[in-house]
Order: C-alpha cells, then sequence, then structure tokens
C-alpha cells in the first residue's frame, strides 16, 4: 500500500510541475504585459521601465527558474493590477466560487446517480427512456447555452429569479444549476451503464441462486461493484469544479475565481492567472490522488499492480 500511495504522489507533483510550466510557457507567448497594462500611446522607455520593474526583461528561462523558487517559499507573485499578493486575491474569491460548486456537486450526486442506478434496474422501461433521454440533453448542451436559456425562461419570461449578482441567495440559483445539469446528466449515464454490467455478472445470478432478497443482492453485490467507475467520474468532476465555474461565473456575473480568470487573462496580469492555474490544478490531481486511493481501497488488486 506505500508503494501505491508514493507512486501516486510521485505521478502527482509531476503532474503539477508539468501543468506549471506549461501555463508560464503559453502566457509568456500570449503577449507583453507591459502593452496591454500601460496602453499603445505610452512611451517605450515607460514600457521598458515597466517590464524592468516587474522582471519581464529577463529570457524567459530566468523568470522560470524565479517563479518555480517563489512558488517553493510560498510566494505566487504580486498582481500587475492591483498590486497586492496574487494568492490573497485569489482566496478572497474562493468563497463565491465554493458557492456555487459544492450546491452544484451536492445536486450531481443526489439527483444523477439515483436516477442512474433506477433506470439499470428498470431496464427498456418508460422511465429508463426518460432518463436517457433528459442525461443525453444534460451534457450535450454547453453550459453557456444552458445558462442562457434558464436565464430567458427564469428572468426575462417569468421573472422570478434573478439574472445575475450575488446579492441574495436567489442569486445562486441559477447559476448553480447550470453548473450542475451536465454532471447529472454524465453521472446517470455512467451509472447506468455500471450498474448494468455489474448486475449481468456471474456471481449476481449467484447471489439470486442462492435466496437472497433482491434488495441485498443490489445493496449488497451490485452497487460496492459498481462504484469503480462512478468514484472515477465523481473524482473528475471534483477535480474540474472550478475551472467548469469560469463561464457560468463570467454569464451570471458572479464574483467567484473564474470570473477572476477571465479578468486577469485579458489584463495579461500573469501572476494572478498563474495562481488560479496552479489551484486549478493543484485541485484536479488531488482528487484524482484520492480516486486513485479509493480504487485501492475499493479493489485491492490495483494494490497489488502497483506493487509489481
Amino acid at each position: 500500500m506505500i508503494s501505491f500511495v508514493l507512486t501516486r504522489l510521485l505521478r502527482a507533483i509531476i503532474t503539477i510541475l508539468a501543468v506549471v510550466t506549461f501555463a508560464f510557457v503559453v502566457l509568456r507567448m500570449s503577449g507583453d504585459p507591459a502593452q496591454v497594462m500601460l496602453g499603445p500611446d505610452v512611451p517605450q522607455d515607460v514600457i521598458d521601465a515597466f517590464r524592468k520593474a516587474w522582471g519581464l526583461d529577463q529570457p524567459v528561462w530566468v523568470q522560470y527558474l524565479a517563479y518555480l523558487e517563489s512558488i517553493f517559499t510560498g510566494d505566487f507573485g504580486v498582481s500587475m493590477r492591483d498590486k497586492a499578493s496574487a494568492l490573497d486575491l485569489v482566496l478572497e474569491r474562493v468563497p463565491a466560487t465554493l458557492q456555487l460548486t459544492i450546491p452544484a456537486l451536492v445536486l450531481k450526486l443526489v439527483i444523477g446517480i439515483p436516477a442512474g442506478i433506477y433506470a439499470a434496474l428498470h431496464r427498456q422501461s418508460f422511465a429508463d427512456r426518460g432518463v436517457i433521454l433528459l442525461a443525453i440533453l444534460g451534457f450535450t448542451i454547453p453550459s453557456f447555452v444552458m445558462g442562457l436559456i434558464l436565464v430567458l425562461v427564469f428572468s426575462i419570461i417569468l421573472g422570478v429569479l434573478p439574472s445575475g449578482g450575488q446579492d441574495t441567495w436567489m442569486h445562486g440559483i441559477l447559476p448553480t444549476i447550470t453548473m450542475s445539469i451536465g454532471g447529472i446528466g454524465i453521472l446517470a449515464r455512467f451509472s447506468r451503464s455500471a450498474m448494468i454490467e455489474v448486475m449481468g455478472q456471474p456471481f449476481i445470478r449467484t447471489a439470486s441462486a442462492k435466496g437472497l432478497k433482491w434488495h441485498d443482492v443490489v445493496w449488497s453485490h451490485a452497487l460496492p461493484n459498481a462504484a469503480v467507475p462512478i468514484v472515477t467520474i465523481v473524482g473528475f468532476m471534483v477535480g474540474s469544479l472550478i475551472a467548469g465555474a469560469v463561464v457560468v461565473e463570467s454569464i451570471f456575473s458572479w464574483p467567484g475565481i473564474g470570473r477572476l480568470l477571465i479578468v486577469s487573462v485579458s489584463n495579461r496580469d500573469l501572476a494572478v492567472v498563474q495562481c488560479i492555474l496552479l489551484v486549478i490544478a493543484a485541485t484536479m490531481v488531488v482528487s484524482n490522488l484520492i480516486v486513485d486511493l479509493l480504487y485501492g481501497w475499493l479493489d485491492p488488486r490495483l494494490r497489488s499492480r502497483a506493487a509489481h
């Protein structure tokens, strides 16, 4: 088990380092922050002074090594726009993002998984076909399209919910629903497929032949074996919560990390963008690491494979 954990930890560290490197290089290739911050009519000597003050006049590899050193010392840089710590600016937006992502994740779990399991246990029924249809619609419609549809129906036509902002709890209803619909559809489809596959296994027929109640067969034999692929999807969803909030927060003017990322990218605020991407990457890597550890707990055969 120790070898299994260490292998996953090493992979997680390498993945985060790769993301940090990729983000650093791409941001340096996307344009000069001095031109964006100062404007096109500023004299060249002012631009040169700005670039020197922020270390942008150094070779890229020198900037990269300095950035890595600062990360390992806990310094994630300073915002060129606000002159404040990039990490502090990001952490200020975390509560707002969590107000959307946590309820959205809960909705995905409590609706998507039970719907998929119910559809699998009532295969070829009207309910099964209904779940499949709604699931396909849920995860094929892009979130920005779904958000605009919800605003059109509930804000403009019916006038029962606000279209944007964060003033009251009602402002969070539409963005939360927008973030959860796609995930509900994906979880329903995967839960249904996993349960159908498990229910067709010989050990399920053996358990039924032994006279076990159908309830016990499903809960004690089918669900634990169907949990592995479901855990995979849930882990991916947890890791992509912040990334998924980027579009939704922009549509509904929600002051979270996603909206901060859009503003920072448009302003070429390198330190803030890099900090947000690092937070997103760390969230995804940690969630995948937890999933791998759950794999080892749910299926001991994976631990033995990792050991070899």
